[in-house]
């Protein structure tokens, strides 16, 4: 039987992707204890702090646990994302990177693949994070689970997009740290992953804006819903136009043509 040679190419790819994440079982648990201590800690502290009104998809008032539960999970994506830019990064100082990028493919469906592949692993760690929430009391209705799989994998093509686009002009292992910080933090810091948006405007009308239009805000809207069955389709039409930007931005970067890697390529 022929295999297409764009499904082996993708079957590869993925499997390195797994492969690379199986070799690297500290990157697992460092993708989990980032959230637990936002869960186990400091939510125990903003508990009492932080009051929280009835607000959609929520029916009845809910812990603070409850609340930044989407948020956290966004923040093993988005940290995801992040490592995937960075093994970016090494394969092209390696050179396995232009051995991938020269393959008889469209470079796009090349960069697709990497895309999946990490994406794939950041739907793993957030499910188990979640079983590890339930384990300590943090749940949602039973069909949420399964609900939430298209939005994790949505808002994970997303972070995995901006990551691609990042890794596009990152030249050296050494400055990955600077724009990880610039970027990772002020995505999530600025979004609804640990306020919402109106407690936000009651502070600043300003932060709230940026939030708003924070691309994170709308992926973690994304998860945060359906985690309760229910979909929101602004949050999905944001998320999905900030995919195909980001991925624009990647394949313009990865252009040796046109684009920042042409002198590395």
């Amino acid at each position: 039987m022929v295999i297409h040679p764009y499904l082996t190419s993708l079957r590869a790819i993925v499997g390195r992707e797994a492969l690379r994440f199986l070799h690297q079982r500290e990157r697992f648990v460092a993708a989990l204890v980032r959230p637990l201590v936002w869960l186990v800690v400091f939510a125990a502290g903003f508990r009492a702090a932080l009051g929280l009104s009835i607000i959609p998809p929520y029916q009845t008032y809910i812990t603070y646990e409850t609340y930044i539960v989407p948020g956290l999970c966004g923040m093993i994506l988005l940290f995801n994302g992040m490592q995937g830019s960075l093994s970016l990064v090494y394969d092209r100082e390696m050179g396995s990177m232009r051995l991938l990028l020269t393959a008889p493919l469209p470079r796009g469906w090349l960069l697709f693949a990497k895309l999946v592949g990490s994406t794939a692993i950041s739907i793993l760690q957030a499910l188990v994070f979640l079983a590890i929430a339930a384990a300590f009391g943090v749940t949602t209705a039973p069909l949420g689970y399964l609900t939430v799989i298209p939005a994790l994998a949505i808002a994970g093509l997303m972070l995995g997009a901006l990551g691609l686009a990042l890794s596009s002009f990152i030249k050296q292992l050494e400055n990955f740290a600077g724009v990880m910080n610039f970027v990772i933090f002020p995505m999530f810091f600025l979004s609804s992953a640990l306020y919402p948006l109106w407690k936000m405007a009651e502070s600043s009308e300003l932060l709230h804006d940026i939030c708003a239009v924070n691309p994170f805000t709308h992926a973690v809207e994304l998860i945060r819903f359906a985690l309760y069955g229910q979909l929101n389709l602004p949050a999905l039409g944001w998320t999905i136009f900030a995919t195909c930007a980001f991925m624009a931005f990647a394949l313009w970067g990865y252009d040796p043509a046109r684009g920042l890697t042409r002198r590395k390529s």
